[in-house]
């Protein structure tokens, strides 16, 4: 004969299942947690962006001054005919939005100009405001030091 086992009340007591979900508390503790990332990310990767954007049209202005140096190095003379030249291209980037306007800053000299890069759209609230650079490699922003 078998033997018989006592029923205990551990025995006869329903299982409690545990799920395994979260809590109100630890749902609100993070939202909190990747409100705070955001919060200080997000300035951080703008700065990034327009650091690059004014990067690029840095480098566009180094591109125009070259084109300018080549133009001077066949006639000794930047002008076209006594008149500014029309530049190869006008906006940086080059292709798709512009985010800075790329011109001669007045009337240019036979030996002698300065180009300048205007923000504008998206990248018009920039700290440095215009870029300017000249026939003399001097590089300048309008409102901020430390742009180059």
């Amino acid at each position: 004969m078998g033997t018989l086992i006592k029923p205990t009340a551990r025995t006869l007591a329903p299982r409690m299942n545990n799920n395994g979900g979260f809590t109100l508390l630890e749902l609100v503790i993070a939202v909190a947690i990747i409100g705070i990332i955001v919060v200080v990310a997000f300035p951080a990767y703008q700065n990034q962006v327009e650091d690059t954007r004014r990067r690029t049209a840095q480098a566009d202005l180094l591109e125009l001054a070259q084109w300018l140096e080549r133009r001077y190095s066949n006639g000794f003379d930047y002008r076209n005919a006594g008149n500014n030249p029309a530049l190869p291209f006008t906006q940086s980037p080059q292709d798709g939005t512009a985010f800075y306007n790329l011109s001669f800053t007045a009337a240019i000299g036979r030996d002698t100009y300065t180009l300048q890069a205007v923000p504008t759209g998206a990248q018009a609230g920039d700290d440095c405001g215009t870029l300017t650079l000249d026939e003399q490699g001097n590089r300048g922003a309008a409102l901020a030091a430390g742009c180059w």
